[in-house]
């Protein structure tokens, strides 16, 4: 078993942040909500309490039951954990006096800390919150300060008990990657053994040993999630593992083709299924873009099912599903009521009468990515930009005919393949075109034109969760719009789309 860390949520939007700052260390860590500690056995070496919008003076504040925790593990509170570890062992927390938000500095440091060793007088953090720690209790002592905040950091005498006021996981925190390398080394005494392929050549044993002989089938979508669990798969059970890729017709140009060709040299068993005219077909004169997600889902269930069944003795569906959207069915606050209804394969499972495996449901985007380098997997699929499951459904805004997919495709490919001639795609999360219901007049040569107006997208993230619009060369954009305008018929004119999320969505449906 490997070593643990466990961090208990309370709500924090920097949850996921804190578990993948911890994990760039080598170090494995679980994300439960506070009021669901797992059974904590040998494994786990240390404990983090995450912020939380709640105050620890609400009526309905989160309180863990930390009696088991406490004193027997080391234990870092961070924000509303070290509040509230000050408030419930005698301290006392009120409302700041103005709300300390943002970057501070650090005035004093106390070089006897473990945790604090390293850091730095005057280094940077990054404060968030309307509470602050105005009495700490006799037997807790001050490693930190800043300015404003003279309990930023304390420690409990006589035991590995710390709590700090900032916040070490963002990135305006200069020094918080020491300061948790201290928190996970030298005090909890982690070995740093967690890496992407000690995690690969686990997960295949964990596959042997679940699957044995049974058959399974995975739906291929020709993105890195799907590409590193067949390859998984693939490591662990050869011949027995089946995948489907369907092409619904809403792919981008050449997709099919293109994923089928760069699957051949991977050893994968792939069945390619041309299913453009059930899908269009489907999708006539409907415009609400919840109600093409369900049909495009409703129609891959049909499909899919279909051609499963042509396997025999499948018992096994394998799904793509990471670790953010197990964090999400299982948050605080409960199941996320708006997850989209493309959301892996709903439904399916039952239909099918299988079991589900899920290779990745462990590891972040940037782990997946990781862990498909260590397997061989090329980097040209491993850097693939994501693409969303309903396709360029979503991207043609308004209801889909066959022409509208094949200007968009045109329009797509030429400002992906603009990107990458550039240099530019690797420097972008996500990039895509969206077919807008909007005509314009336009004029081309002597004769004025009334046609199809699109948006270019780009934006730079991690994870999706928050995105800001990519500021994108004006001469690459003048070159692409020009290229656009001259080479596809139907569209005179091209925008680009500076909305960062939020308040804005990266898709527009």
């Amino acid at each position: 078993m490997h070593e643990k860390i466990l961090i208990l949520d309370f709500g924090s939007q920097y949850t996921q942040l804190i578990a993948r700052r911890v994990r760039e260390l080598n170090v494995y860590c679980e994300i439960h909500p506070f009021n669901k500690i797992p059974e904590l056995d040998s494994s786990f070496k240390g404990v983090i309490l995450s912020g939380s919008p709640f105050s620890v003076r609400d009526e309905n504040a989160p309180i863990p039951d930390l009696s088991e925790i406490k004193k027997m593990l080391p234990l870092l509170g961070v924000c509303y954990g070290a509040q509230l570890l000050a408030q419930n062992y005698g301290g006392e927390v009120l409302p700041s006096k103005h709300r300390e938000y943002g970057r501070a500095r650090l005035n004093y440091i106390d070089s006897d800390s473990k945790l604090m060793k390293g850091m730095d007088v005057n280094t940077q953090v990054w404060m968030s919150h309307g509470d602050t720690i105005t009495k700490i209790p006799g037997h807790y002592r001050i490693i930190t300060s800043t300015n404003d905040v003279k309990y930023g950091g304390y420690k409990i005498n006589d035991e590995e008990t710390y709590g700090i006021q900032f916040h070490p996981e963002v990135y305006h925190t200069t020094q918080g990657k020491q300061l948790l390398e201290n928190f996970l080394v030298k005090i909890c005494g982690c070995k740093q053994d967690w890496t992407p392929s000690v995690f690969a050549d686990d997960k295949i044993k964990e596959l042997k040993n679940l699957l044995g002989n049974d058959k399974v089938v995975l739906g291929l979508s020709g993105g890195v999630d799907s590409s590193v669990a067949g390859i998984l798969l693939h490591k662990a059970i050869g011949k027995n593992l089946t995948c489907i890729f369907v092409d619904n017709g809403l792919l981008r140009k050449n997709e099919f083709e293109k994923v089928l060709e760069s699957y051949k040299d991977m050893g994968l068993n792939v069945i390619g299924i041309d299913a453009k005219e059930q899908f269009l077909g489907q999708l006539k004169d409907i415009s609400e873009p919840e109600e093409k997600r369900k049909v495009i889902g409703r129609v891959f269930i049909e499909v899919f099912d279909q051609e499963a069944h042509k396997i025999k003795d499948v018992k096994w569906l394998a799904q793509g599903t990471i670790y953010p959207d197990v964090i999400e069915s299982v948050s605080v606050n409960g199941p996320s009521a708006t997850i989209k209804s493309h959301h892996n394969v709903g439904g399916l499972p039952e239909k099918m009468n299988l079991k589900i495996v899920e290779p990745l449901n462990l590891l972040f985007k940037d782990e997946v990515r990781r862990v498909g380098a260590s397997i061989g997997i090329k980097k040209e699929l491993l850097q693939r930009h994501p693409f969303p499951g309903p396709g360029l459904a979503i991207r043609i805004l308004g209801d889909i005919t066959p022409e509208k997919v094949r200007i968009l495709q045109d329009v797509d490919d030429i400002y992906v393949e603009g990107l990458k001639e550039y240099g530019l795609y690797d420097k972008v999360w996500q990039a895509g075109v969206i077919l807008l219901p909007v005509q314009s007049v336009g004029v081309m040569g002597d004769e004025r034109t009334y046609e199809n107006a699109v948006a270019l997208r780009a934006v730079s993230s991690t994870d999706g969760m928050t995105a800001d619009w990519s500021h994108l060369p004006y001469e690459f954009l003048a070159d692409i719009s020009n290229k656009i305008i001259n080479n596809v018929k139907g569209i005179n004119r091209v925008v680009y789309d500076i909305s960062s999320k939020p308040p804005a969505t990266i898709e527009w449906e």
